[in-house]
């Protein structure tokens, strides 16, 4: 590989799979060899690797923290990093890799190009004062990518960013990995009923403790249904100890993290999202994808991304209003094949990789 092909720098909170990180590997692997990547992960995690193909030039590289390191001793080893690299577009993910972009300052030195997918749970309710003066100072001249109105309108009213940096760029999906005739996951879930999935990484905001609850609800109205929650992470001990406390261990899979998980959602019946914040999960997308109909809390732009018809089924943030729309669901199999169906044709319709590859592509090379 010549040191002429260009060199993206993509820096990552964690390059462990989510929904900013699979998304990377998409555009990668559509790229191919006419970019070279170097990945930082934050957090030493480099999981989403195993998404790119081996014919993608990737190089990770290590930034730990350093105890009792203030800002400015970052800030120059960013620096120092950025002068070694030399790369010709820097690309950094949501807020845990801002620092990256004040290093860029003033100039900006490099192209840069940030991403914005959402809000941790510090932030599910309301954004940070501190957050937003430093996004509007640190992101004035960069280009500024974005999946869901929702996040355009903060960047416009509360970042107060120009209008010429911001790009609303909608998520998109290999539609052809995702369907419902492909082959289906062995999930030995335990119980009887119809098998209800999530696909999350086991973190706060998630909420996945909401998700148990209400399929404990399921069990009291005496509604057969078994759950499988595909995913790992800070949570996954505790909610393995709510499942027993809530008496549904006996239909309940934790699947663990699953590198290519279209096989899962063809084994599934129905898909769940019990998230506090979102703004246009993946998972909603591949469950479309999959022709499969979707029950979630209201959050961030899944009401309008999924199916006119499916709508009804986005709820409050609540326990008991999730388990009356899964209970829709799992009792009505003509319902869950209509709204399946239909969100499928809208995945189709509106969320093909094509146009977010060309839309990327073109703010980092341009």
């Amino acid at each position: 590989m010549s040191d002429a092909t260009p060199l993206v720098l993509s820096v990552f909170p964690t390059f462990a799979v989510g929904g900013a990180q699979v998304r990377f590997a998409a555009l990668a692997n559509d790229q191919g060899p006419r970019w070279r990547h170097a990945v930082v992960s934050l957090d030493g995690r480099f999981d989403c690797a195993e998404r790119i193909a081996p014919e993608v030039p990737l190089q990770r590289c290590a930034f730990q923290a350093i105890p009792g390191e203030g800002m400015a001793g970052r800030l120059r080893r960013i620096r120092a990093l950025l002068r070694t690299l030399r790369p010709d577009a820097l690309v950094t993910s949501n807020w845990g890799s801002i620092e990256w972009a004040i290093a860029n300052l003033p100039a900006p030195r490099i192209r840069h190009l940030h991403t914005e997918d959402g809000f941790g749970p510090d932030e599910a309710r309301a954004q940070k004062r501190r957050r937003m003066v430093t996004r509007a100072l640190a992101l004035r001249w960069s280009h500024v990518a974005l999946p869901s109105n929702g996040l355009l309108r903060a960047a416009r009213e509360a970042w107060r960013l120009p209008e010429s940096r911001l790009h609303l760029i909608a998520n998109g999906l290999d539609l052809r990995r995702f369907r419902r005739d492909g082959p289906r996951a062995d999930l030995d879930v335990p119980g009887e009923g119809p098998l209800i999935g999530t696909v999350a990484a086991l973190r706060p905001e998630k909420n996945l403790s909401r998700l148990l609850h209400a399929v404990a609800a399921l069990r009291q109205m005496g509604v057969a249904a078994r759950l499988v929650v595909i995913g790992d992470g800070s949570e996954a001990g505790m909610l393995r100890n709510l499942a027993g406390t809530l008496g549904i261990a006996d239909r309940v899979l934790f699947a663990g993290h699953v590198p290519d998980p279209a096989a899962a959602y063809r084994a599934i019946d129905l898909f769940a999202l019990s998230s506090d914040t979102e703004q246009m999960p993946f998972s909603v997308l591949e469950a479309m994808a999959s022709g499969l109909p979707v029950a979630s809390t209201d959050v961030g732009d899944v009401r309008t991304m999924l199916s006119g018809m499916n709508r009804p089924l986005v709820v409050a943030r609540d326990g008991a209003a999730l388990a009356g729309a899964l209970r829709l669901l799992v009792e009505d199999r003509a319902l869950r094949e209509r709204l399946g169906a239909a969100n499928r044709a809208k995945a189709e319709r509106d969320y093909d990789e094509a146009a977010m590859f060309r839309a990327y592509a073109g703010l980092i090379a341009q």
